[in-house]
């Protein structure tokens, strides 16, 4: 689909990912609403790009009801860009932080999937999850892994669901983002790219039809390692994945 005259959701708006592609669908999804939990920093997108602002915790049902209600009817584009993120070894991560990886990266974007899907399915749409590369797993990021290729394999669900609806996954890998800032990424392979390389990759993956897309491209490669031989592609990160 293009986006150009759709009316569009973008969560996680407030920074990142989710900003950038809000700012490339300035002007072209109408109406454009943005969600994020950074009233500050959401209001700032919105006014850049004529966005409606929802500022809403979508790990609560009463967060999502607020995005489900300012959306409406109508929606053609669903982009879930909202994430969290904890990096540290499994026996050093705590519950609460466990709880809330897995709520926001995995149980948010489903539950509002859900209640947005008879719009999507009306309008024939299209929903945009952004997983990772970490859904290969990653070591460190055991819960923040484990939540990334739930999303993955949720969205390889829908497009057998119901062809109605479009479906893209994007898994980047390391991307320029104050989460990687705050956790000190000192990883020589993948090198972090900006948020607006993920975000144009992303829009054309959706004009083109496309099911998945690797940011940058090469990285499609450590996708198929994996599948066929997943020692070697274990032996290869712990390798050169290491920080």
């Amino acid at each position: 689909m293009r986006p150009d005259g759709a009316p569009a959701l973008v969560t996680g708006a407030s920074s990142g990912i989710g900003e950038a592609i809000a700012r490339r669908l300035a002007g072209r999804a109408r109406p454009l609403v943005l969600t994020g939990r950074d009233r500050t920093r959401l209001d700032v997108v919105a006014a850049a790009t004529g966005g409606r602002a929802v500022v809403a915790d979508l790990t609560d049902p009463a967060g999502r009801a607020a995005v489900t209600d300012a959306v409406g009817v109508e929606v053609g584009l669903v982009v879930h860009a909202a994430g969290a993120g904890v990096a540290a070894p499994l026996d050093g991560t705590s519950a609460a932080d466990v709880d809330t990886v897995l709520a926001t990266d995995l149980a948010a974007p489903v539950q509002l999937t859900r209640a947005l899907w008879p719009a999507l399915r009306a309008a024939r749409g299209h929903v945009v999850v952004v997983s990772s590369i970490a859904a290969l797993g990653v070591a460190d990021e055991a819960a923040y892994s484990a939540a990334k290729a739930g999303l993955r394999a949720f969205a390889d669900a829908l497009r057998l669901e119901d062809g109605a609806v479009g479906v893209t996954t994007v898994l980047p890998g390391a991307v320029d983002t104050p989460f990687l800032a705050r956790r000190g990424y000192a990883r020589a392979v993948p090198r972090p790219v900006p948020p607006g390389r993920v975000a144009e990759a992303t829009l054309r993956a959706v004009e083109r039809g496309r099911a998945e897309v690797f940011v940058p491209r090469w990285l499609r490669a450590a996708s198929v390692v994996h599948g066929i031989a997943p020692g070697a592609f274990t032996a290869l990160s712990r390798r050169f994945g290491g920080a």
